[in-house]
């Protein structure tokens, strides 16, 4: 990375905070005093703290289903605040649904997807557009402190890093953990392999990398760290590579931490997008075979864990209370890994896909004192966060083109405002959402799974409250909620202009020939 010092530090310098505290939370969150309030003295504006799972399948989390899986920490905020349980993501692959949450807009509007490329790739030349207005940013400028603490995965050129998009310090991985193999061919090598054709070599490079997803070794991977904070002078970056994965979600857990220390006395914003389960799956020594779900259990356990780590530091602090917690996924899970991709519960499908397992995340929020405890089944979306957010602090989310003030639902004055949701892939609408209806223009399997691409000529129509795993086609018995949702796409598109594709750019970049 250019204008960076690389160092590996030691963990035991970035762990001493959390050893104590994520342990005992393993048991369960420390619960507030009774009749305890919160002193944040500098303002009654409500400290956010976002926490985002990466490929969390719906059926992951106790609450939301899973025999096997202990997460007492988040099952506590979802008794004790909201389950939502029709919350969705703007897009069924990370970066454009990390950048959907954080700008409250479709990454088509931004042109933060793909078509061909799904995600930011290392080494990525453009990155999260300076045009493109931040909730850190946003919250910048009423006032917050600003923290990031885990994965990025828009761009790890210096210009797009999160530090430059309104976060004052950020501590974690710039891309998936799974992007800097040892040994084995980079972003760009694969892309000339493909267009070489050599079919041969291709499946030998792809067979190495399924066994080290199989049963991953520190040695395999080369992820980086990356350290980023705001000075009087500009910024202070560097990087450790490799690191241990390992410990990745104990140090965004510590840095977690040490920031609410640090900010307990003023309005603070913390997102804590961890790392996993996305695959490889790494956990540390304590939480090693802890689960009966296996690995995969074993890394949402310990993810559980730093939840109530969180919770207990803002207990601690004493401003538990001033506090929104919203717990989150990114997309789905990913199917193709199989035993090592988690599940998404009754709903159909996973990650890559617009069947409702690959978008509908496991959600929920908590406030103490302020959010009344309840089962919601409103419609929401991470693209909605910007604008709930901005509501509750006072702000402007006029930036936020695609999100709605979820504010009145959680606050039990009135029902969400979201009654549509459009489904894309890439740059394509596959599906839309109206009220329980659900009407699929085009479906597709992902990473090689069923089922094959299909656009119907006749769409297919499902009643997701009474049909929510998508298996009875019911669109010839119901002709005129057909033609209604075909009248909101008409409307939908008429309000929306598809940017060119910033991912795409890349690999057009590399096939035109220099």
């Amino acid at each position: 990375m250019q204008g960076t010092t690389h160092r590996r530090l030691p963990p035991t310098l970035w762990l001493g905070l959390l050893s104590a505290t994520l342990l005992a939370a393993c048991g369960g969150s420390t619960a507030t005093p009774a009749g305890a309030a919160a002193t944040n003295t500098a303002s009654t504006k409500p400290n956010v703290v976002i926490m985002f799972a990466d490929d969390l399948g719906y059926g992951d989390l106790g609450s939301f289903g899973h025999p096997y899986i202990r997460t007492p920490n988040i099952d506590t905020l979802a008794a004790e605040g909201q389950r939502w349980t029709d919350f969705y993501v703007a897009a069924p692959v990370c970066s454009p649904s990390r950048a959907a949450l954080l700008t409250g807009r479709l990454p088509v509007r931004s042109g933060l997807y793909g078509n061909a490329i799904r995600v930011f790739f290392p080494d990525e030349p453009g990155g999260f557009p300076e045009s493109e207005v931040t909730l850190a940013e946003a919250l910048k400028e009423h006032g917050y402190a600003t923290g990031m603490f885990g994965k990025w995965h828009l761009g790890d050129a210096p210009h797009a890093l999160p530090t430059r998009h309104g976060f004052d310090e950020w501590v974690g991985v710039p891309y998936s953990n799974d992007m800097n193999w040892v040994g084995e061919p980079d972003f760009e090598a694969l892309v000339k392999l493909n267009m070489s054709g050599d079919l041969e070599q291709r499946a030998a490079i792809y067979a190495r990398r399924a066994a080290k997803y199989a049963a991953p070794q520190k040695e395999h991977f080369e992820a980086p760290l990356f350290f980023s904070k705001v000075t009087s002078d500009g910024f202070e970056d560097s990087v450790e590579q490799p690191t241990d994965q390992t410990l990745l979600t104990q140090r965004a857990t510590s840095a977690a931490i040490d920031f609410i220390q640090r900010h307990a006395d003023e309005p603070f914003f913390l997102y804590l997008p961890y790392s996993m389960p996305h695959t490889p799956l790494f956990r540390s020594e304590a939480f090693a075979g802890r689960s009966l779900g296996g690995r995969y259990g074993d890394v949402v356990e310990e993810i559980d864990a730093s939840v109530g780590a969180v919770r207990d530091a803002l207990a601690q602090a004493d401003v538990l209370e001033n506090t929104l917690i919203v717990f989150t996924s990114d997309n789905g899970p990913w199917l193709f890994m199989r035993e090592e991709g988690g599940v998404s519960g009754l709903l159909r499908d996973g990650k890559g896909t617009t069947f409702e397992g690959g978008v509908r995340v496991p959600t929920v929020f908590n406030w103490p004192g302020t959010i009344t405890p309840d089962v919601v089944s409103d419609l929401g979306s991470a693209m909605d966060l910007f604008s709930t957010v901005m509501t509750l602090v006072g702000g402007d989310a006029e930036s936020a083109t695609d999100g709605l003030d979820l504010s009145p639902r959680l606050l039990g004055t009135a029902p969400s405002p979201r009654n549509e949701m459009p489904y894309y892939r890439g740059g394509a609408l596959y599906a839309y959402r109206k009220g329980p209806w659900k009407m699929h223009f085009i479906t597709e399997g992902a990473y090689g799974l069923a089922p094959a691409k299909q656009e119907h000529d006749v769409p297919q129509l499902f009643h997701l409250q009474r049909d929510p795993a998508e298996r009875f086609d019911v669109a010839a018995d119901h002709p005129e909620v057909v033609a209604d949702i075909q009248a909101a796409v008409a409307v939908h598109r008429a309000g929306l202009t598809i940017a060119p594709s910033l991912f795409d750019a890349r690999l057009a970049a590399l096939m035109t020939p220099q």
